[in-house]
């Protein structure tokens, strides 16, 4: 069966540093983090009103929800998406970038549940034909994963270093938090707490699975 690639992630253009422009931006991403930290959706306009701004220069920075929202997501989530351990042991790795990043989760998740629902409102305009944005890609996850779990790769085959990461994927970011909470009325720590105990166990059964042989082991046999 062909394994299809991970869809490629909405990444909006960099935005400018310095001077009246850098200036701009940082109000309109300012005003669109505020807006955003009840969860709901907003939109360029909305953002260029509360910043006293017209709508044209907005969309000169943000000429899409996607990119708006993506900026937003960037800028909430930055510190994870530059995670790197230096941890030589992948389970170690991978508990610590849980232990790492999941308060950041917990701190912005109004804006991770904006960008949740901007994705699932895409997924159903390309599927009825109606889009007509950009849509909105999600999947930064897999990178950051892929890169805590490193030292795991050379321990098991590749199709089982891709079913981990994709088991990975399922509770790493804004899901546990809707199921957990919206459904069993979790609180943020038992949020941390069940995702960190079904990373081990997702850990644990992949490296049950026969090990992978290498030169030395074929040498040994």
């Amino acid at each position: 069966m062909a394994t299809r690639s991970p869809v490629q992630a909405t990444v909006p253009p960099p935005g400018p540093e310095l001077g009246v422009r850098g200036r701009t931006y940082r109000l309109l991403l300012g005003q669109a983090m505020e807006l955003a930290a009840d969860g709901r959706l907003v939109t360029v306009a909305e953002v260029a009103a509360a910043a006293g701004v017209s709508r044209a220069t907005a969309y000169r920075y943000f000429p899409s929800r996607s990119q708006l929202i993506s900026a937003i997501v960037g800028e909430s989530l930055g510190p994870v998406r530059r995670f790197e351990s230096r941890k030589t042991d992948g389970r170690e790795r991978l508990q610590e970038l849980f232990t790492r990043t999941f308060p950041r989760f917990r701190q912005f998740e109004p804006h991770m549940r904006a960008a949740l629902q901007l994705s699932l409102e895409h997924w159903a305009l390309e599927r009825s034909g109606n889009i007509d944005e950009e849509p909105y890609r999600r999947g930064h996850r897999v990178a950051i994963l892929a890169r805590a779990a490193t030292p795991l790769k050379s321990r098991m085959r590749k199709s089982e270093f891709r079913r981990l990461l994709c088991a990975l994927s399922l509770i790493f970011g804004i899901e546990p938090y809707v199921v957990l909470k919206d459904i069993w009325g979790s609180s943020d720590r038992e949020v941390q707490a069940v995702t960190r105990w079904v990373a081990d166990a997702l850990i644990d059964a992949s490296l049950r699975v026969r090990p992978v042989k290498t030169a030395l082991t074929k040498r040994r046999a």
